[in-house]
């Protein structure tokens, strides 16, 4: 299952792209409602969005973000009909990325 939902659309030269990202975003310091252990920590580290092989956007996450995070942000030089990637990395070496066309 995909953990990526993302969009991009270009209007007047500024591509928006918007992301969710389906993941738990542990810190580490909740505990277990029905065992009482502490849930290991478990979020994204980097997340990393790229058209045509140049880096637009480059985020350092931690363990404060919340679950599902939701991420929005704008970039210039792209056109309609173009390809952007977004990637995430977490503390636990699990990684996905998503691509889609820019409308």
């Amino acid at each position: 299952m995909a953990s990526i939902k993302m969009r991009a659309k270009i209007t007047d030269g500024v591509t928006t792209i918007k992301a969710l990202v389906s993941h738990p975003m542990d810190t580490g310091l909740m505990k277990d409602k029905k065992t009482g252990e502490t849930i290991p920590a478990h979020f994204i580290q980097e997340v990393v969005c790229k058209h045509k092989d140049t880096t637009v956007m480059t985020a350092n996450w931690g363990a404060a973000i919340s679950k599902n995070p939701y991420l929005s942000f704008k970039f210039a030089g792209a056109a309609a009909g173009d390809t952007v990637s977004l990637s995430w990395a977490d503390n636990k070496g699990e990684k996905d990325s998503a691509e889609v066309t820019i409308k």
